[in-house]
């Protein structure tokens, strides 16, 4: 499946945004989700679409985009605990504050290329993970704040995370954040809110308190994550069909956040009425 069939509220956003002139992209974007492989895809399109000497159509096979796809660009790396550590770094579990410097360092020289750097984690066998405070620590974060808020030209910074949350507010504050839903799901029913929240997308705000009391009765006998759970599954068969429509891109962000919430000890009852506030209109 392409990107743009995918993603096609984002694909376009980005192809907009980078076909104006002047150019106007944002020097900070977050992507935060649990799908981290979709994240760095996008991230690559964006370095593409930065760099194409082409078209700039998917199909595009001029230097830079090969070089891209290969992830070979020399202006485009990957930042992570195993990834581009200077000769001399011995850290192994977190991104170092050797390699902010040697970034820094590197934008001292004018570069013809549109260089973007993606900060991510990666696990055991290589697979791209989310950033947190234990694998991106303050004091390297706090590091590159400068030149995040002041870049050189021509230069952008990508993070993915699994929670915005999960990077500091400092970096929060000078991004734009995206959130890319996840369509790999083990179990993709949602029989445990059949019945009770399919349709939510015709309740109207009269009818928010008694979905999340019927939400809430649920949890006496279903895990409140696994109830989240079905109606993000449901959500996402509904974006399926409706890819252009960003309500629900917007809806699954929300109920990704009531997941979140439980996973705090954050009260049952506040978490599924406040989800409902936001998703029923």
């Amino acid at each position: 499946m392409l990107l743009s069939d995918k993603y096609p509220f984002l694909t376009n956003y980005f192809n907009q945004m980078f076909n104006t002139i002047p150019l106007r992209a944002p020097q900070s974007i977050i992507f935060w989700g649990s799908d981290f492989e979709s994240q760095f895809i996008l991230s690559r399109e964006i370095a593409r679409l930065l760099n194409c000497t082409g078209d700039k159509s998917d199909s595009c096979s001029c230097i830079n985009c090969n070089w891209i796809r290969d992830n070979a660009h020399p202006a485009v790396q990957i930042i992570s605990r195993v990834d581009n550590k200077p000769s001399d770094d011995e850290s192994k579990t977190v991104i170092s504050i050797k390699q902010a410097n040697e970034i820094k360092s590197s934008l001292m020289t004018s570069s013809d290329f549109y260089r973007v750097f993606i900060f991510c984690d990666r696990d055991e066998d290589g697979n791209f993970c989310g950033l947190n405070q234990q694998n991106f620590q303050e004091e390297t974060a706090n590091s590159l704040l400068k030149i995040i808020e002041e870049p050189s030209a021509r230069v952008m910074f990508i993070f993915l995370a699994r929670y915005k949350e999960d990077l500091l507010q400092t970096i929060i504050s000078r991004s734009q954040c995206f959130y890319v839903p996840s369509y790999e799901r083990p179990e993709e029913g949602y029989a445990l809110i059949d019945g009770v929240f399919t349709g939510y997308y015709e309740f109207k705000r009269k009818d928010t308190f008694n979905a999340a009391e019927n939400l809430i009765n649920l949890t006496k006998e279903h895990p409140p994550l696994d109830i989240l759970g079905n109606i993000q599954n449901y959500m996402i068969q509904l974006l399926k069909n409706n890819p252009a429509n960003i309500r629900f891109i917007r809806d699954i962000e929300t109920v990704e956040r009531a997941k979140r919430q439980i996973v705090l000890n954050m009260n049952v009852q506040n978490v599924f009425e406040n989800m409902c506030l936001d998703i029923i209109h």
